[in-house]
């Protein structure tokens, strides 16, 4: 169960030539794909490219009526590897990942991909996750693109250029028999628009056809001694057919005046924040019309000298706009210009940062100036330039009454209580070496739990912790979820424990899904999926590659049990690696699931029972120990009336979802019994109804018999 359905948007992959398309990039990269004679589709899901695997898992019906293979890969790797049905046959083949850190994973495979190189065309679309709103180690995917000779193309980033760049991207793998990479950034992913249509085309062969007519070239083969002519072939042949191609198709564009003083020359990626920049400046109009002689980038590798020193032959200087480092285009470009002889100066990083987002004010702080030192005439006195920005008011007297929200887990997330159970557990054995991993349980390291001291990949939580396999008084815990767990840690993390006698504790997560990505079904998911097979249990495949020790419970909200089965696995003689399966469903999946199938019974007339969750104020002392061992968004503090009690008592807001958490914690670390629990009752029956009614006569009857036993004084100071 993805994080939401493309079932309606993807009618829209359906209409034909002439037929106006109009929506979202990831959904007009799949519309490319179909009207390019795609033969099948691999990927592994990750943002800012999640939502093509979602789309293509919700087309399904649509890709088999024009023959088109769909799979959702165990891995980046999977995904890289099945593009090798390219190699030898011509079929057009996509594969999708987030990037860098699904890159680094698929390198291997594409590697050997790209030594042997194609016959059909193979494109990979990759998700650059790069900026502010990343979730990963900030790299380029140019990089490797450089070091594997993977042809580069970085479209502008609207529909009608991410469209093209598809359609290119296919051409060109096809005529230099190189697979190619198509980048597309988090707002080209997101960025809506609208584009004329093709007609969807059936592959030509088909990945059945080919299993009917089975070829093979050793000259494809990475085998010595084809391996040392791929070298050859890719400097001597694959790349000049590269660039007579992109030259004579003119897959990069020059725009705005012919001659100048000054020029850009930028990514594709970055063109639309080049533009608003030069608006911004009175250089561009809402057309992209500029005044400043633009050299757009649409392939970044490789790169066309004759090109570039085209541009340059009549300015005094160029300024390159490249995102993030190294600066690849900017050493390459200086190269150029230093072989030519040329006197055009070269500048790039020197106005624009070396490292980081190129957001609009970063953008047009650059080439303002730069304009400024080369080309002031443009920068006329009549152009009123933007007003500067205005200094953000003094907030930091704010830190001392407000407190810090760090990240952390949703409201009634089942891996809360897991940490709250090995904080307790950590007060009673002391702290241990926690090796984390890529998930939303990767939270935990922030406050208030505090756990976890290192991250290396996805899945890689055992791994990283096996450096520590030592005689000691205390053992290692790693932690991984259930997607990491499939997509790498069965064999190096639990089969790497079993074969080097690892005699640490490993934590697997599991929720149900691949939460951190989408909520796409992995194999361990207990949902029924017509087309994937579910339902294999993660304590079988652990005891299947030798683990002896094996815990499993299914219920994380239990946090005494959780506590106890982490005290054994600490604690037991019992040598070899100690797993723990921890399992309960993702709450946002869960509510995803039963929210609209509750609103439709409550709006059906029919009873439905919702469990909330409440503080009570007398009983509590403010302590705030079960905030400390929670950190529920919904627990939060509040300022009593009464004069005599000064310290806030704990308060469960309107987000409660009755998971039940806080009131496990308290009762796991003999905190206050100040939880309850209040089942609210929509449309209720006759029973509910009466037994209301006599709940409230009994509490009515209890408080008038409190009251009239309290104590009372009057005015004159005399006791009644």
């Amino acid at each position: 169960m993805a994080e939401r359905s493309f079932a309606k948007e993807v009618q829209q992959l359906k209409i034909g030539a002439g037929e106006e398309f109009r929506g979202e990039g990831i959904l007009a990269i799949t519309k490319a794909l179909l009207q390019c004679g795609v033969g099948y589709v691999v990927g592994y899901q990750g943002a800012p490219i999640s939502h093509l695997m979602d789309v293509l898992a919700d087309a399904q019906d649509i890709l088999g009526d024009l023959g088109v293979h769909f799979e959702a890969s165990a891995s980046e790797a999977a995904a890289a590897a099945a593009l090798a049905a390219s190699v030898h046959y011509p079929i057009r083949g996509a594969a999708t990942w987030k990037s860098t850190v699904g890159t680094n994973v698929a390198s291997d495979a594409l590697a050997n991909l790209s030594s042997g190189g194609v016959t059909g065309g193979a494109l990979i679309i990759v998700g650059e996750d790069y900026g502010e709103g990343s979730s990963i180690m900030q790299e380029r995917s140019h990089s490797f693109a450089m070091k594997s000779q993977i042809w580069l193309l970085d479209p502008k980033p609207n529909l009608e250029a991410i469209v093209k760049a598809v359609e290119d991207g296919f051409a060109l793998s096809e005529a230099t028999n190189t697979p190619v990479m198509l980048e597309v950034r988090i707002r080209s992913c997101h960025v809506h628009g609208r584009f004329i249509a093709k007609d969807n085309q059936r592959p030509p062969m088909s990945v059945a056809d080919a299993l009917e007519s089975p070829r093979r070239d050793t000259q494809r083969i990475v085998l010595p001694p084809a391996s040392f002519l791929h070298e050859q072939e890719k400097i001597k042949k694959r790349w000049p057919a590269a660039i007579d191609f992109i030259k004579t198709h003119k897959l990069n564009e020059m725009v705005g005046p012919k001659r100048g003083k000054v020029g850009i020359v930028l990514q594709g990626g970055m063109y639309n924040g080049v533009i608003r920049a030069l608006q911004r400046l009175g250089l561009a109009d809402l057309y992209g019309t500029s005044m400043v002689p633009l050299y757009i980038l649409n392939v970044t590798y490789p790169l066309v000298d004759d090109e570039f020193l085209e541009f340059c032959e009549d300015k005094d200087a160029v300024l390159v706009v490249e995102e993030g480092q190294p600066d690849h285009l900017e050493q390459a470009f200086g190269h150029m210009l230093h072989k030519a002889g040329a006197s055009t100066r070269l500048h790039g990083k020197g106005y624009l940062p070396m490292a980081g987002e190129y957001s609009g004010q970063v953008m047009l702080d650059g080439l303002s100036g730069f304009l400024r030192d080369h080309a002031p005439a443009l920068l006329s006195a009549k152009i009123r330039l933007p007003n500067a920005p205005v200094a953000p008011p003094d907030v930091s007297h704010l830190a001392q009454v407000v407190p810090m929200r760090p990240p952390g887990f949703c409201t009634g997330c089942p891996e809360r209580p897991i940490f709250s159970a090995m904080k307790l557990v950590e007060q009673e054995l002391g702290q241990h070496h926690v090796a984390a991993d890529i998930g939303c349980h990767l939270f935990s390291i922030m406050p208030p739990f505090n756990i976890g001291a290192t991250t290396m990949g996805y899945g890689l939580g055992p791994a990283s912790a096996s450096a520590f396999n030592m005689p000691a008084k205390k053992r290692s815990i790693s932690i991984m979820g259930d997607g990491g767990f499939w997509h790498n840690g069965l064999a190096s993390g639990i089969g790497n424990a079993v074969f080097n006698k690892n005699d640490g504790v490993i934590l697997v997560v599991d929720n149900y899904y691949s939460a951190a990505t989408g909520g796409q079904d992995i194999l361990s998911s207990r949902a029924n999926n017509r087309t994937r097979s579910t339902k294999h249990p993660i304590t079988d495949a652990v005891k299947g590659v030798g683990v002896n020790w094996v815990r499993h419970i299914d219920r994380t909200y239990d946090v005494q049990k959780m506590r106890d089965t982490l005290r054994e696995a600490l604690t037991t003689d019992e040598k070899g690696p100690k797993v723990i399966v921890a399992s309960s469903e993702c709450m946002l999946n869960k509510q995803r699931r039963e929210k609209p199938l509750i609103a439709k019974a409550i709006h059906d007339g029919k009873r439905v029972v919702k469990p909330r969750f409440g503080v009570d104020e007398e009983v509590c002392t403010g302590d705030h120990a079960c905030i400390r061992l929670s950190g529920c968004p919904s627990l939060s503090v509040k300022q009593l009336d009464d004069p005599l009690r000064d310290d806030p008592v704990a308060s469960i807001d309107q987000s409660c979802v009755g998971c039940g958490n806080c009131g496990e914690v308290a009762d796991a670390a003999v905190l206050c019994p100040s939880f309850y629990r209040a089942d609210v009752i929509s449309n209720p029956n006759r029973l509910d109804l009466f037994l209301a009614k006599l709940r409230q006569k009994v509490i009515g009857f209890l408080q008038k018999r409190r009251d009239a036993k309290s104590l009372r004084f009057l005015k004159a100071g005399t006791a009644q």
